[in-house]
């Protein structure tokens, strides 16, 4: 009998927005294998195993007991909790590469954290860093009047443009590449589908909205669903080709860690 796919790539695949995440940061991380690598603020943690598949050795990271407890129950191993993002659990010069999901907002002195990012990435390692890209827009005015908050997300900020971003990091690494995606139509999806997840009772945490296979279950027939209108979603998003001109409310860089 076929073993059962997990419940994280059931979600994954019915979702336009993370699929998006995983391949940006993939084509900003490069290969992988053989290498010691660090994913940071993977959320439910289906981007951690998937980052896990693509080769070498890793290890993961959150901020809450929740987000950590989900990590763990699709990876096992070597999955930690980050009580303080000024001082994070490992060692000098441990990794190749170290990808942050999503966790720079959320941490309280961001410049503490990029030096330690500094201290755990290897001289000319690899640093991937996703974030919301900071822009004022009539969609993020709407999120904000229907309760979708900076705070209610456990954002310290509101993102970062690239150029805020570039000089948060330059001290301590260059960036070699940047870019934003996600755009109009992408966004207003994911705020209706936070919308509708938030009226079935999901409540957010210090990371925000994290749905862990304990939600999918007690929300089955939802799930199911939200499955039979998906294309109509993936369909929806790929209007963002209507407006290519338009900068995206996500933003992605790589960077490598200085030597001088």
């Amino acid at each position: 009998m076929a073993e059962a796919e997990p419940w994280a790539l059931a979600l994954f695949r019915r979702s336009v927005m993370k699929q998006r995440k995983l391949a940006e940061i993939e084509a900003m991380l490069g290969p992988t294998e053989g290498l010691r690598c660090l994913d940071l603020g993977s959320d439910n943690g289906v981007v951690s195993l998937l980052l896990r598949r693509r080769g070498g050795r890793w290890a993961s990271a959150d901020l809450t007991p929740e987000a950590v407890a989900s990590i763990r129950e699709l990876v096992a191993h070597d999955v930690h909790q980050v009580r303080d993002a000024a001082r994070l659990p490992f060692a000098d010069a441990e990794f190749d590469r170290v990808v942050v999901v999503d966790m720079l907002e959320h941490v309280a002195d961001e410049a503490a954290f990029v030096s330690e990012l500094a201290r755990i990435v290897r001289p000319e390692g690899r640093l991937v860093v996703n974030t919301p890209h900071r822009k004022d827009t009539v969609l993020r005015r709407v999120r904000q009047a229907i309760g979708q908050t900076d705070e209610k997300h456990g954002h310290l900020r509101p993102g970062y443009t690239p150029e805020s971003l570039v000089a948060l990091l330059a001290p301590r690494f260059t960036v070699r590449r940047h870019r934003t995606y996600s755009r109009f139509f992408s966004e207003a999806l994911d705020t209706g589908i936070n919308w509708g997840v938030e009226r079935l009772g999901k409540k957010s945490s210090a990371k925000g909205m994290v749905f862990t296979g304990g939600d999918l279950r007690h929300h089955r027939k939802a799930f199911r669903a939200y499955s039979l209108v998906y294309p109509l979603a993936w369909g929806f998003s790929r209007l963002d080709a209507l407006v290519p001109w338009a900068t995206g409310y996500m933003l992605v860089a790589s960077a490598t860690r200085r030597t001088d």
